[in-house]
């Protein structure tokens, strides 16, 4: 699966493929061995029939309930049962807007925070003010760029997937500039000083500390 197609399916889903499936052979792939993920997906092609789950209901007990049941406390589906396992058997339909609400918040929220942080120590190098306030701003456009595409992605085109990937190269190339440019205009003149009476000898011009 191609990055497009990956961060289409997390987002707009695969209406040709089950949820169960598509979690099989994406984020849940290296959970199981290839025999057990291929008894598994075969018994999802068989229409996930309740007279054929003790096929497969050794391998959920196994190798999946330990993190998928209410006992774990994490906030993913629970396989306990062939009733809940069955629900996942619909159409793969992606992040619901629940989860990709809660994603969204944590990342504007949390990402913002490093801006934050970054952007007030960028604001004080010697960058040409015009320079200093693009590069403040940009992160911030990036990532409703990048998060508001996620929103396209699922109920509009999966054509905004692009625009994922683009926010993020965006926001990563202007955090990288305000880091790089800050601890450059930190660090460069010691650097330079602390070098300066091996230049001076190498030159052959004795140093006379003052």
């Amino acid at each position: 699966m191609s990055l497009i197609q990956a961060i289409d399916a997390t987002y707009h889903g695969q209406p040709k493929v089950s949820e169960l499936e598509a979690a099989l052979k994406g984020p849940m792939a290296a959970m199981l061995s290839k025999m057990q993920r291929t008894r598994v997906l075969t018994w999802i092609h068989n229409g996930g029939r309740s007279k054929d789950y003790n096929q497969v209901a050794p391998i959920f007990q196994e190798q999946c309930i330990s993190c998928h049941s209410p006992k774990s406390g994490i906030p993913i589906p629970s396989l306990t049962s062939y009733k809940k396992i069955h629900k996942l058997l619909g159409t793969d339909v992606g992040l619901t807007t629940a989860q990709l609400a809660r994603v969204s918040h944590v990342h504007l929220f949390g990402i913002s925070i490093i801006f934050l942080l970054t952007g007030a120590i960028f604001a004080l190098s010697d960058v040409p003010v015009g320079a200093r306030v693009l590069l403040v701003s940009i992160p911030y456009l990036s990532i409703i760029m990048d998060i508001g595409s996620w929103w396209g992605t699922k109920y509009l085109d999966p054509t905004f997937a692009y625009v994922v990937i683009a926010g993020g190269i965006l926001m990563g190339a202007a955090l990288a500039a305000q880091i790089f440019v800050s601890l450059w205009q930190m660090w460069a003149p010691s650097l330079q000083r602390a070098f300066e009476p091996l230049r001076g000898n190498q030159e052959g011009v004795p140093h006379h500390p003052s």
